[in-house]
């Protein structure tokens, strides 16, 4: 499973075992971190400052903004209706299908084992949280979970932020 030739890496890129991922022909940009056994295939851009932990499939059609974070074991699809042949039952090509762009934005994140479907936009700065089923656009700064996911909160209001009387407190 190589990083081919034809894959466009940005500067201080760390592939943690080079020989235990498959990317090529796509974009990875500064900074970004990619585990073990991940696939990355052609067309998909990734952005600068990015975390692809083990395990996760970035199919053609994906596109990650700066600093998203991707959970292990993550899987995006590209096709809407998936068939292995035509209505004539000839095998299906490439000029058979059309891929479908999926965008996760910049600071967003996406839990261990979520699946992302075709068409999909992940908002800027939300949380789809792990074990997730993504079948729908998430608003930027919402936090989703389920399946489907649906919003279960909102970043800028997490439990875990100290408001200000509490850090001054502190």
């Amino acid at each position: 499973m190589p990083v081919s030739n034809d894959v466009k890496l940005g500067n201080n890129v760390k592939i943690f075992h080079p020989n235990l991922v498959n990317l090529y022909t796509c974009v990875i940009g500064d900074d970004t971190k990619i585990g073990a056994f991940v696939e990355i295939q052609k067309n998909v851009i990734v952005g600068s400052r990015c975390k692809i932990s083990s395990h996760s499939f970035l199919c053609e059609g994906v596109i990650l903004e700066d600093e998203v974070f991707i959970g292990h074991g993550v899987m995006f699809t590209n096709d809407l209706y998936p068939r292995a042949a035509n209505e004539d039952g000839s095998l299906k090509t490439d000029d058979d299908w059309h891929v479908v762009e999926t965008k996760v934005k910049r600071c967003a994140a996406i839990g261990s084992n979520a699946t992302i479907l075709p068409g999909v936009i992940v908002g800027e700065k939300a949380i789809v949280g792990a074990g997730s089923v993504v079948t729908k656009n998430v608003p930027d700064y919402a936090i989703v979970a389920g399946v489907p996911a649906h919003v279960v909160g909102d970043v800028r209001y997490r439990s875990d932020k100290k408001l200000p009387d509490e850090i001054s407190a502190s």
